[in-house]
């Protein structure tokens, strides 16, 4: 029964996810990452413990290694933001209420939904090897397109890295942000669609599909949330300058050529 393998990543993905319970932002960022990449590789174990071989098996490797870069490059690349840019440590501090303690109910309850969700995010891997789906296309394409997610996501941030370093006072405005305001969180609903996709030709049962639905609605949902608050913070910031303002009203905040440029209320 593949609910008994996902209790198993479940637990993989709770306990990487744990270190929210130090900073609770964790759960979201570093946590988020950790867990991404020790699911995708407690799925290829699992496989290779119950003899997996063949085209099914170098899928199942290529998308794991997807997995492991991109929990290994989030991680990586915010633990490096946060130690070395005292500009965003600051940003970090008023975003999440300077370090406020949760109650540890409510952190145990965001630690248990947000492993439900990293569970639910790897499943399409999962739901592959468990009913030994052999097809090759399908899942191609998905992984193409979650390379191209990765690589539109990693660009964005360095552009933003190298701008925010020359003007630290500006908004990011140039390179992929000339085209979409969070090409980043772009990226990212780019990388989950190829792994929804990757998955289309295996979901069998409605749990399946429910759980894989879920995830990528959720991811979403998430991205969208998280363009709705920076554009917040930065019309609190910047909403008095007219060049960021021209900058807004022109290019959309997350769906490249989508005219949706604004998610707060004016």
């Amino acid at each position: 029964m593949f609910w008994n393998l996902l209790l198993v990543i479940f637990i993989v993905c709770a306990l990487l996810c744990a270190v929210g319970f130090y900073r609770f932002v964790y759960f979201l960022s570093i946590g988020y990452g950790f867990a991404i990449a020790g699911g995708g590789i407690a799925i290829f174990v699992l496989a290779l413990k119950n003899g997996m071989e063949g085209n099914l098996l170098w899928l199942l490797a290529i998308q794991t290694l997807l997995f492991i870069i991109y929990g290994a490059r989030l991680s990586g690349f915010l633990l490096y933001r946060e130690i070395k840019n005292a500009a965003y440590r600051k940003t970090l501090r008023e975003a999440t209420g300077n370090d406020k303690k949760l109650p540890i109910f409510v952190s145990l309850c965001i630690w248990l939904f947000v492993s439900v969700l990293y569970t639910a995010q790897v499943s399409p891997l999962l739901f592959r090897f468990f009913n030994e789906s052999t097809d090759c296309i399908v899942p191609v394409i998905g992984i193409v397109i979650s390379i191209l997610g990765l690589i539109l996501e990693s660009t964005a941030d360095k552009q933003k890295s190298e701008q925010k370093k020359n003007n630290p006072d500006k908004v990011a405005t140039a390179g992929l942000y000339k085209i979409v305001r969070c090409p980043n969180y772009f990226g990212e609903i780019v990388f989950w669609t190829g792994i929804f996709v990757a998955g289309l030709t295996t979901y069998t049962g409605i749990g399946q599909w429910l759980t894989a639905i879920f995830a990528y609605i959720a991811i979403i949902y998430i991205m969208f949330n998280g363009a709705q608050r920076l554009e917040k913070r930065q019309m609190e910031r910047y909403g008095n300058d007219a060049a960021f303002k021209a900058y807004t009203d022109k290019t959309p905040i997350i769906i490249p050529f989508l005219p949706i440029y604004h998610l707060n209320k004016q």
